[in-house]
């Protein structure tokens, strides 16, 4: 679980490094698709700062705390990313490396609280 959590900030830094990518693009285009790049953003971007700030938390119940956020922040953002594709603005096979990484985000971060509030009970 530690190597995880040592490499999560890295994976989520960079995962956050391309959906702004992916946002710039969207931002080119009229209406909608800059409306979603708004969301898109502030979600896909949240999680890795919210893994960065339990990095540096003052407890076991902070550390959990901002772990969570993170992990409801990786859910808004594939929620943002399956409409993208699904919507037609962007392919989902364009999108697919995207999904899988933040599907895999996902899954670390649920694993690593799960764990958390096991140990705490």
């Amino acid at each position: 679980m530690d190597e995880k959590r040592n490499d999560l900030p890295e994976r989520s830094f960079q995962f956050a490094l391309r959906v702004v990518k992916l946002c710039q693009f969207l931002n080119e285009k009229p209406g909608v698709p800059r409306t979603l790049a708004n969301q898109l953003l502030r979600s896909g971007t949240s999680i890795g700062a919210n893994i960065e700030e339990g990095q540096g938390s003052q407890s076991e119940a902070d550390f959990l705390s901002k772990y969570s956020i993170a992990c409801k922040e990786a859910r808004e953002t594939h929620y943002w990313l399956q409409l993208i594709a699904a919507s037609g603005i962007i392919p989902e096979d364009r999108l697919k490396e995207l999904l899988v990484e933040c599907n895999d985000l996902i899954a670390i971060l649920t694993t690593i609280c799960k764990k958390l509030k096991e140990k705490r009970k």
